[in-house]
């Protein structure tokens, strides 16, 4: 009975502080918003790759998982990322004409981006492919799939709608793309499908889900009254107003095409290092694992414009409360994560992909701690972009990536994907160490 008040009471304490923290409530209600569309779209993709492996079998889907991870790979490298820019600068600007200018400055970096996405895609694919594990036989799906990057316009479509908060939009416009997916796919299985229509299923699917983003910001920018103008604006002297503009542009997404080196090219590793079946399980690994992921990115969307504002207006106190709070919720589900994955990951690699898929089981779990340290380390390069510290992000990333690198050369042709696997982590942790030495200096500074 004591032990019941006394549980009471602490949850009652709990509850006074959080009803206190209407900026935390708020932030929670919006990752709420983006976890549940994530969920929702998790389970969704899971079942069109469920479909889809056991349509094809390992060998076949193992081709069909280096088709998007090459273009995915080219389109993170090329991609320019508009959003991180437009948000920090966004979340600055004093006026709507303005914010129109450099809303459209995103769009042309967006839409230059990806033309040469896919100008350099199919090139590479014929210049360049067997160094990526892809055979002349493989070429021609690997050039077709290459179709959608002209499509992936995500970067401003992503700032309108974070900056105005319409997660809800970005959450479930996602599962509504995914239940597209899931139809193709369906449709697929039934009838037997081959791997080139396994192919087009999926680049329909994709290239319904960039629009569906773009059709959901334009829209917005329509209520706002805002996208006659937007379209119209000049884009001339966008630097007077927003000095900095290109230099955070620039280091931010060179950051990220650092970062995507190892996390889209790492199948195609695999593949090339090892063969296209043990790139197969890789690639399911890697996508059980890294669902998880997706939770970090949310957080990152929801907490980032916040942090902008925070820093821009000298709220330091609140800036820094809303890191700690953020790292501590990341922090208890990357333990819960992996004790998850641990515990049910073979029953679940049965029930969604196959007996044949079992062997994936071990990777999943590896790959399930690098997630999780990557998770917490999230909020800390949120934290450092909103304080204009994009050159340490860039420094630790760099560092890191060529760590990964090394331990993934050598260890893949020893231990096959388990040592991508591994290289995760060893990239994640020098990671992670270096933006914390970064975040405590910059604090202590102001």
């Amino acid at each position: 009975m004591a032990i019941g008040k006394k549980l009471a009471k602490n949850f009652n304490g709990l509850n006074k502080i959080f009803a206190g923290e209407k900026s935390l409530r708020g932030r929670l209600g919006n990752i709420g918003h983006l976890l549940t569309g994530n969920a929702l779209t998790s389970l969704l993709g899971l079942v069109g790759f469920a479909l889809t492996a056991r349509a094809l079998g390992p060998s076949d889907y193992g081709v069909l998982a280096l088709c998007f991870t090459y273009t995915n790979a080219v389109e993170r490298l090329v991609n320019f990322q508009s959003w991180q820019p437009l948000i920090k600068f966004g979340a600055q600007s004093e006026s709507t004409e303005t914010l129109k200018s450099l809303l459209k400055f995103g769009l042309l970096l967006d839409v230059s981006a990806a033309a040469t996405g896919c100008a350099i895609a199919v090139a590479l694919v014929w210049v360049f492919g067997p160094w990526f594990g892809i055979s002349p036989e493989m070429s021609g799906l690997v050039t077709l799939y290459c179709a959608i990057l002209p499509f992936q316009i995500s970067g401003m479509p992503m700032a309108v709608l974070r900056l105005s908060g319409k997660f809800r939009s970005i959450a479930y416009g996602q599962v509504g793309s995914s239940i597209f997916r899931i139809i193709l796919c369906a449709i697929g299985f039934a009838f037997g499908g081959t791997l080139r229509d396994f192919v087009l299923i999926w680049m329909a699917a994709q290239i319904v889900g960039s629009l569906t983003l773009v059709g959901l910001a334009l829209a917005e920018l329509r209520k706002q009254g805002m996208l006659g103008g937007m379209l119209t604006a000049s884009v001339r002297g966008i630097t007077s107003h927003f000095p900095g503009l290109w230099k955070f542009a620039i280091s931010t997404n060179l950051s990220l095409t650092l970062r995507s080196s190892a996390n889209q090219l790492d199948t195609l590793l695999v593949g090339y290092l090892a063969d296209p079946t043990a790139a197969g399980l890789y690639h399911i690994a890697k996508r059980i694992g890294r669902m998880a992921l997706q939770i970090g990115d949310h957080v990152q969307a929801v907490l980032y414009p916040d942090l902008a504002r925070a820093w821009a207006s000298n709220a330091f106190k609140e800036f820094h409360r809303a890191v700690v709070q953020m790292r501590t919720l990341l922090l208890g589900f990357g333990l819960l994560l992996i004790g998850g994955v641990y515990l049910t990951i073979d029953p679940v690699l049965r029930l969604a992909v196959g007996s044949e898929f079992e062997a994936a089981a071990p990777l999943v779990v590896v790959q399930s701690i690098a997630v999780s340290m990557t998770l917490y380390g999230t909020v800390t390069r949120s934290a450092l972009l909103a304080m204009g510290r994009e050159d340490r992000v860039l420094k630790g990333v760099f560092v890191a990536t060529i760590a990964f690198h090394a331990t993934a050369l050598m260890l893949i042709p020893r231990v096959g994907p388990m040592g991508a696997n591994i290289a995760h982590i060893v990239m994640a942790f020098i990671w992670l160490s270096m933006m914390a030495v970064a975040y405590r200096q910059t604090s202590a500074i102001r």
